[in-house]
């Protein structure tokens, strides 16, 4: 498949490809959560969830590989160090009891991905303990073992999370794609300047495209 980005276009397999869905978790897109604690406006980040679902309600149809990921942490706080739980000036800090139990820790009901990009049986889910997909999670390994080597990435937050993965995806020589309407931050113009540093330079970290040539090119064919 190929399809219209910027710099210029992607082209992919699919049999080789993975759709990657960072941290839609409750504790980021819901009022309650960790985001709204850091005093956060989190309707601009749910904004994003119905053009999150129409793709990946186009890649299942296509039978595409889908890894989502959760920042999560163990319930005694090992995995957290106090350069992370301690910055900035919260609310409620990692580990802390929330509306939706406590922030950012595994099985916790704030912790899950929202209902609306609940993952299925058989796709893979990753809890993260940093910001980036790939750190101490064996993703990298996964996907190897899959045969992939081009990732499609959405989620939240662009300059964060997301920025991350996709650096590291880079990193380890997977050709990235980020859908321009299917992330956000809680600062627009923190995913502008993100966008547009990811894609530039010749694609110096990867492609950026919106999310309708994606959808037009996993359409099954007309008849």
């Amino acid at each position: 498949m190929n399809i219209p980005a910027q710099p210029f276009p992607y082209a992919f397999d699919l049999a080789h490809s993975a759709l990657v869905i960072i941290d839609m978790q409750r504790d980021f897109i819901e009022p309650g959560g960790f985001g709204e604690s850091l005093g956060n406006n989190v309707a601009l980040l749910s904004a994003i969830v119905p053009a999150c679902q129409a793709v990946l309600q186009a890649w299942r149809d296509a039978g595409g590989l889908v890894v989502h990921t959760r920042e999560a942490h163990a319930a005694d706080l090992s995995d957290c160090p106090p350069a992370k739980r301690l910055r900035g000036n919260p609310e409620l800090r990692i580990g802390d009891e929330g509306p939706m139990g406590r922030i950012l820790v595994a099985g916790e009901p704030g912790n899950q991905i929202i209902p609306e990009l609940a993952p299925q049986p058989g796709e893979i889910v990753i809890d993260k303990p940093g910001k980036g997909a790939f750190y101490a999670t064996g993703l990298h390994e996964t996907l190897q073992q899959a045969g992939i080597s081009h990732l499609v990435f959405m989620g939240v937050t662009t300059e964060v999370c997301v920025q991350t993965s996709m650096r590291e995806a880079n990193d380890r020589g997977y050709d990235c794609l980020l859908l321009e309407d299917c992330t956000e931050s809680y600062f627009p113009h923190f995913k502008a300047v993100t966008v547009e540093m990811l894609r530039a330079q010749g694609g110096i970290i990867g492609w950026t495209a919106p999310s309708a040539p994606l959808l037009d090119a996993l359409a099954p064919p007309r008849r």
